[in-house]
């Protein structure tokens, strides 16, 4: 049996964005507008507030 490999095969981008004071909406967009070439077919973000997670994904790039 191969060891196990834990790293990711995958043509995507996945970055996180922590700032209690800064404006992450933007950060956000610029982040995900600059990976957006690593995996065309769709783009989704995740945000937590107070514990709580909202999610939003769609298919399609980052406009």
């Amino acid at each position: 049996m191969p060891p196990f490999d834990d790293n990711p095969h995958e043509a995507c981008g996945v970055f996180g964005v922590y700032g209690p004071d800064d404006d992450v909406a933007r950060l956000t967009f610029y982040g995900l507008y600059a990976l957006q070439h690593r995996g065309q077919e769709s783009a989704g973000i995740a945000t937590s507030n107070n514990g709580e997670f909202a999610l939003r994904t769609g298919m399609g790039l980052v406009s």
